[in-house]
């Protein structure tokens, strides 16, 4: 008997929600239904998804940011056929395969000179666990100090150092000794420094939930109160690095030498898990200290060989098509178009990021009509107002996006490197028919309302609140 993967997919089309709900998570189907984004998606290409009913999609949340080079990109397809149709032997538990150590040196030569070594896992989050471990061993002390608002993962050391509560409730009590610092506050990070048991402090470049980002002074000065105290700086570039933008790491706008980065995401191509953290020599080895301790850390998956092909088919492809150079021009044309936009429209109060990395934020109007329209929205609940825009996003224009965070009224654009400016265009000219809207009159406010309902009949009880999407 044969497995036939069209087949299955043909005899139970139309299940996915039903299964979700049976097997899965109920909640996040209620959710899905709710905002009306039950769609039954049969294709992914580039930028956009396709419905089985023909409809096509913008993208603009990439996987969280995995689809750097767009769906189906059929170079990576290509070398995982290759790689299966090779027979490699895989994750022979006592050996030392090739392909680990050709992606290893790949990720070292386009680091800082101070990266000299690579450990290879499944994800982000345990890239975050490993940093977590080296740390301690390196510097022989326990505590860990994170940012407000920052997101490592959800496993339960990563967890440990997210700055947002609703992710944490209910799951504690959590790894121990662990200080959150104010984002950017050198003072605070300098008391807390001159204790003495800080190993690490973590950071991401740029703040994915929110898009904030200090300025490369303040980088500086916090790197260096960092190391002057004998801890390590540890950069989170899961959802920053790979020239999402528009540096191969985020942390090189700023002219920072971390002691460890975590990649993931990107470095998948899109089809094969992986993660990664990069470190030097001396820190590798005071985990990995003797014949004794070859596997004192370790993961069943890390030599993967279909991840590690992944991996290299990936960053062949950023150096072919220029990825990173074409992340930063794109940028750089996000921030024109939609800073032109902002100029014209009063819920529109700022645009920051870099490269593919843009976060769109709104606030209260001035005008009487509109400032009662904000009043009312947001009374229902806070931040509302960025969801009233997402779901006629998808609805009319068919884009997808998302609220950056829980209670901020800003919209995160994580879309695949290769978006272009027909992807910017269809974005920004959607968005400014939507404000429009919103600045004359209540109808766009009406068109949500309707779909909220017409998704609440879908489900037999509301969610308590819309979803909090990670990461």
């Amino acid at each position: 008997m044969s497995f036939n993967l069209a087949e299955l997919l043909d005899q139970r089309h139309g299940e996915n929600f039903q299964l979700h709900a049976k097997y899965l998570n109920p909640q996040l189907a209620k959710v899905v239904k709710t905002l009306g984004f039950d769609r039954f998606y049969t294709r992914g290409e580039g930028c956009y998804l396709y419905d089985d009913e023909g409809k096509r999609y913008l993208d603009l949340l990439s996987g969280f940011g995995v689809f750097a080079l767009g769906r189906s990109h059929p170079v990576i397809k290509d070398a995982l056929r290759q790689a299966i149709e090779a027979d490699l032997p895989n994750m022979i538990q006592m050996d030392c395969a090739l392909l680990p150590g050709l992606l290893a040196e790949q990720l070292v030569t386009r680091s800082h000179d101070g990266i000299e070594r690579a450990f290879f896992c499944n994800s982000g989050s345990e890239a975050v666990e490993s940093a977590i471990k080296f740390a301690r061993a390196s510097t022989g002390r326990g505590r860990i100090l994170f940012h407000a608002h920052a997101f490592h993962g959800l496993t339960t050391g990563a967890l440990a150092l997210n700055g947002s509560s609703e992710f944490k409730d209910g799951f504690g009590p959590l790894l121990p000794d662990t200080t959150e610092i104010a984002f950017g506050d050198l003072d605070a990070l300098r008391t807390e420094l001159r204790r003495g048991d800080v190993a690490a402090f973590v950071v991401e470049p740029i703040q994915g939930k929110g898009v904030y980002e200090l300025d490369g002074e303040r980088w500086r000065e916090i790197e260096a109160a960092v190391h002057d105290a004998g801890a390590l700086f540890v950069c989170d570039e899961v959802q920053t690095g790979l020239g999402r933008t528009g540096r191969f790491f985020a942390f090189e706008h700023y002219g920072l030498t971390p002691d460890i980065i975590t990649v993931s995401k990107a470095l998948s191509g899109g089809y094969v898990p992986v993660g990664a953290m990069l470190t030097s020599d001396k820190i590798l080895r005071s985990v990995y200290s003797s014949m004794d301790r070859a596997m004192v850390h370790s993961t069943t998956f890390k030599g993967n060989q279909l991840a590690m092909v992944a991996g290299l088919a990936t960053l062949s492809v950023f150096d072919d098509e220029r990825i990173v150079e074409h992340a930063a021009a794109m940028g750089d044309v996000w921030l024109a178009r939609l800073e032109e936009l902002a100029g014209r429209h009063e819920f529109l109060h700022e645009v920051r990021g870099r490269g593919q990395m843009i976060g769109v934020v709104f606030g209260p109007p001035t005008s009487r009509g509109a400032k009662l329209r904000w009043r009312a929205i947001e009374a229902t609940r806070s931040a509302m107002f960025s969801q009233t825009l997402v779901v006629p996003l998808f609805h009319r224009y068919g884009i997808l996006t998302q609220v950056a965070a829980d209670n901020v009224n800003v919209i995160k654009l994580l879309p695949p490197l290769i978006a272009g400016e027909s992807e910017i265009d269809l974005f920004v000219n959607a968005l400014d028919e939507l404000l429009g809207d919103a600045e004359r009159n209540s109808a766009w406010l009406r068109q949500f309302g309707v779909t909220m309902a017409r998704g609440a009949l879908k489900r037999t009880r509301s969610p308590s609140s819309v979803a909090r999407v990670s990461p």
